[in-house]
């Protein structure tokens, strides 16, 4: 996803760096509103905390048969991934890279691509996204 209404920042640095509004970059992509109509249809309430991931793991992939769908679900299940790390995980925060893709920073330093993550769980179930939120919280 590509984020050009954040600033030419990136451009001129070359570098990825943390957004100049955190909270209002947080909210935005914390909207997730594919994913969240989804799970509401479903009866899964999706209170950006780790058991909601968990409920979502449960959830029966009927958007699998819709390749109109599933690369946007994919999309917004990654930034909901990322909305509960930021959210629950000391020290994470969004990061946009110099093309605008959103990444978690954990306070190591390690960057996690979580749309990524999240598209490849749409697609297959796996890795399931309580069993990442459990290793990017460990580390």
């Amino acid at each position: 996803m590509n984020l050009p209404f954040l600033g030419h920042w990136h451009k001129k640095h070359g570098e990825a760096a943390p957004p100049a509004d955190p909270e209002g970059i947080a909210a935005l992509l914390s909207e997730c509103e594919l994913l969240r109509s989804q799970a509401a249809r479903a009866g899964v309430r999706l209170d950006d905390t780790p058991g909601s991931l968990e409920a979502l793991d449960q959830l029966v992939p009927r958007w699998r048969d819709d390749a109109e769908t599933l690369p946007w679900l994919g999309h917004d299940a990654g930034l909901y991934l990322g909305t509960v790390v930021v959210r629950t995980v000391p020290g994470a925060a969004w990061l946009l890279r110099p093309e605008g893709e959103p990444v978690v920073r954990l306070a190591s330093g390690r960057e996690v691509e979580v749309v990524g993550a999240g598209q490849a769980w749409a697609e297959s179930g796996v890795p399931e996204l309580s069993q990442l939120y459990a290793e990017i919280a460990e580390n």
